[in-house]
């Protein structure tokens, strides 16, 4: 065989790994049912349309059926840090305000040093609309070692305990949440005792670039913290969603979060990781009542949201973005390249290996586009958007060596540090 089909056959073998061995990480299933009765999907059970995906049937039957809630409703704080949000608090905040939570619930919004008015739009808000209990507190700048986020974090959690609620609900600032939504994460994390409950809040898929970037971005996320490994008790794998994570009190302060995992840039991975290592259960999946209200209408808006962190990622090491940078092009740029090249060169062994290894990775999207609610056409883009991944990658590499590093609101962190064991 040719060079060329050589690759292309390595590619399709890459591709039969990823779609049998890699935990499953193209199905959308791992969800929380409504009501919060469990957290895990029975596979042999008949399928029925979700109320809010019914172009994905799927069922879950609850690991307790006669217990749809927990006999007692805990207390609960919800710590959202906020800098510069005016543009989407109206959006985000209202949704917390207005939580059916049957416990009892409050509100604690770190106002981090915003220049927007943030904290007065928040207590104009809450004064308006009522609902939740909600104090709006400021957190000064972060001290060395810390990262903006973590710093916000620290500050309202710490306040948030002065009530000795059970639970937090850590969840950003632009952060939408049907009005059950407090009340399945906290069903679920009861009836599952589960210290960590986190949800991949659905992005916003409204301008082309959205369309084409994001749903690939939980799809990769998935492909590198497979859903199912994470919810595994006793897994090694360990991931979270930041946006929406609802968090064990008792278990925070024996993980001593967020201290200890104060420099992270990825914060969310960290935290799971914490948790894991403290011997907490931790539990990860899509969101169908939790959305971000955030846009990023440019390709510049969405770069800037995966080049800030990708480096980090990779810890930082330029072995690790080599081997990346090879893989993605192996992984989803060989298929099509192959297939036209061989198509081209008249190299039939190379041609019929490219169009299968692209036809299973186009494939394994089309849930990820069903969750989305976009066309299935899109799957076709998906070797250019890794492209824009790729790239997005090795400008984040870039940006660190030139002690740039994360950015994000005004803050910069020119030499990022992850946790331990990142």
């Amino acid at each position: 065989m040719s060079a060329l089909a050589w690759i292309a056959v390595g590619s399709l073998t890459a591709w039969g790994w990823l779609l049998l061995g890699q935990g499953l990480f193209w199905r959308t299933d791992q969800r929380l049912p409504h009501g919060g009765a469990s957290t895990q999907p029975h596979p042999d059970a008949p399928t029925h349309p979700h109320r809010h995906a019914p172009e994905h049937p799927h069922h879950r039957v609850p690991a307790h059926p006669h217990r749809h809630a927990p006999a007692h409703w805990p207390d609960v704080a919800v710590v959202v840090p906020a800098r510069d949000e005016a543009d989407v608090l109206p959006l985000s905040l209202p949704s917390l305000l207005t939580q059916d939570y049957p416990g009892r619930a409050e509100i604690v919004l770190v106002d981090d040093n915003s220049t927007d008015g943030t904290g007065e739009l928040a207590r104009s808000l809450a004064g308006r609309l009522g609902g939740l209990p909600l104090q709006v507190v400021t957190p000064g700048e972060p001290e060395h070692g810390w990262t903006g986020k973590l710093w916000a974090l620290r500050h309202g959690m710490a306040v948030a305990r002065t009530g000795e609620p059970e639970y937090l609900l850590l969840t950003d600032a632009d952060i939408a949440h049907e009005p059950e939504s407090l009340r399945e994460l906290v069903a679920a994390a009861r009836t599952g005792d589960l210290d960590l409950v986190s949800q991949m809040a659905r992005l916003r898929v409204a301008s082309g670039w959205e369309r084409l970037v994001v749903p690939a971005f939980v799809y990769f996320f998935s492909q590198l913290y497979p859903f199912r490994w994470v919810n595994r008790p006793g897994g090694r794998t360990a991931a979270a969603a930041g946006g929406c994570v609802l968090l064990r009190a008792e278990t925070a302060a024996r993980a001593d979060v967020p201290h200890s995992i104060r420099h992270a840039v990825i914060d969310d991975v960290s935290l799971a990781r914490a948790v894991r290592r403290a011997g907490g259960r931790i539990w990860l999946g899509l969101a169908d009542r939790v959305d971000s209200v955030r846009p990023y209408p440019r390709l510049a808006d969405l770069w800037r949201m995966v080049s800030r962190s990708a480096y980090a990622q990779l810890r930082h090491s330029p072995t690790l973005l080599a081997g990346t940078v090879a893989g993605l092009a192996l992984v989803y740029l060989a298929p099509p390249g192959a297939l036209c090249a061989g198509l081209m060169a008249h190299d039939p062994a190379a041609a019929w290996a490219g169009g299968l290894a692209w036809a299973v990775m186009t494939g394994t999207y089309l849930p990820m586009l069903r969750y989305y609610r976009q066309s299935p056409l899109l799957a076709l883009t998906l070797p250019f958007t890794a492209l824009l991944y790729l790239l997005m990658t090795v400008d984040s590499a870039v940006q660190h060596h030139r002690g740039r590093g994360a950015a994000w609101k005004g803050r910069t962190y020119a030499r990022p540090e992850t946790a331990p064991d990142q």
